[in-house]
């Protein structure tokens, strides 16, 4: 059995000892119980200029084989999303050239018609966020000028995204949070896209725990008058509206919600802290999924799916709630550096080549919380190669002054 040296919280270390791998299977058919897109994150060049402000230089290879990996294990990808960096390093730039990558990667499976995806389309597969992040806040006008400038930008991400084939999910906007003066700017920029749209799209509410920049969306800060004027919205244009994923870790927020919603109008969870019960349901409703932590525990989210598609449905939750500890550490706060956990992870598993992110936010996080988060993903049996992870954080705690 593999060990190794890990830190504890008093500063000191103990050994470790690795659990060993679970072998999770792969599905047989595509999942139906649930809908589930984890948000996939983006992979760098390891010797790009990874630092604060500089372009994003992706490696393409290994980002898009991230994406055939959560495919082949039948979950959809939610791609250019905040786990992919969007407002904390991924510039606009790099950003359509990963929409449409992702699009053509996606009609590949389409055609491929393997057994996890067999009879979706690239919009089951992939949907992708269209926003306003081209935008320079700082000489954002106020006022008519910048709702309209507001809606010039999500019009032309919004084009991208059409183009390369995804579904559509619309952003919350760092630039209409700035600028709006209340509920009625929030509802007149959205009606004016959601009638403009030909297919149905996902409305993405982000809390200010994802990104403090979007407090008082949908134009108040109490949440109750927030939901009002979202809910507002969906039922004047529910035809146009595929599903509402929400992220402000707060279950009962979030069933009340599920319940509000017009027949056809899915809640994608995107509550990674109560995820498990939330995706289980109330025996009336469930959330289907759109989760930045099911890109690290995509192995057993989707055996917890198949479960579900199974009618074995204690066995799923069962699967989902041994996941949790890990869910919450990799999103404790700050939870906007809950990216850089999904890295690690990618890195220990061998899915890149070396431990760094775009904009330098592999430093986002301590080295014990990383310690940790390898611990808590072994215990998960989402270790893929145990010895290559023991050898990886070995390795990274070595060059880090542990046990050195």
């Amino acid at each position: 059995m593999t060990s190794l040296i890990l830190p504890t919280e008093d500063g000191g270390t103990r050994e470790y000892r690795v659990q060993g791998r679970t072998v999770w299977q792969r599905p047989t058919a595509p999942l139906t119980a649930r809908h589930a897109y984890a948000a996939a994150h983006v992979i760098p060049e390891v010797l790009a200029d990874n630092t604060p402000g500089a372009p994003a230089r992706l490696d393409w290879d290994a980002t898009m084989a991230y994406r055939h990996e959560l495919w082949s294990y039948g979950l959809g990808v939610a791609d250019a999303m905040d786990t992919a960096q969007r407002g904390m390093g991924l510039d606009w730039s790099a950003t359509a050239e990963l929409i449409k990558r992702t699009g053509v990667e996606a009609a590949s499976v389409v055609a491929a018609n393997n057994a996890a995806t067999a009879g979706k389309t690239v919009r089951d597969l992939v949907s992708c966020g269209a926003g306003t992040d081209q935008l320079d806040l700082e000489t954002l006008p106020t006022g008519q000028a910048g709702l309209a400038a507001v809606l010039e930008a999500y019009r032309e991400q919004i084009a991208v995204v059409s183009e390369a084939g995804p579904k559509i999910i619309l952003m919350s906007s760092r630039a209409l949070a700035r600028i709006a003066s209340g509920p009625q700017d929030y509802l007149k920029v959205y009606s004016t896209l959601l009638q403009e749209v030909e297919q149905p799209v996902i409305l993405h509410w982000l809390g200010t725990m994802f990104d403090p920049a979007l407090a008082g969306y949908w134009g108040s800060g109490d949440v109750a008058e927030a939901t009002a004027t979202f809910l507002s919205l969906i039922r004047e244009n529910a035809a146009k509206v595929d599903g509402v994923k929400v992220s402000l870790l707060d279950a009962d927020h979030e069933t009340a919600l599920r319940a509000a919603l017009p027949a056809g109008v899915r809640l994608y969870t995107g509550d990674d802290f109560n995820y498990p019960e939330l995706i289980h349901g109330d025996g009336s409703h469930h959330s289907d999924a759109l989760l930045g932590i099911f890109a690290a525990i995509y192995p057993a989210a989707s055996v917890a799916l198949q479960h579900y598609d199974a009618g074995e449905d204690a066995k799923a939750r069962e699967i989902l709630d041994s996941t949790r500890e890990l869910g919450k550490h990799i999103f404790s706060a700050p939870t906007f550096y809950y990216k850089t956990g999904i890295a690690f992870m990618s890195w220990l598993n061998g899915h890149q080549a070396g431990f760094q992110m775009v904009g330098g936010l592999h430093s986002g996080r301590s080295v014990g919380h990383l310690a940790k988060t390898f611990e808590l993903a072994d215990q998960a049996g989402l270790l893929q190669d145990p010895s290559l992870a023991a050898s990886r954080m070995s390795n990274f705690l070595r060059i880090n002054g542990v046990g050195a």
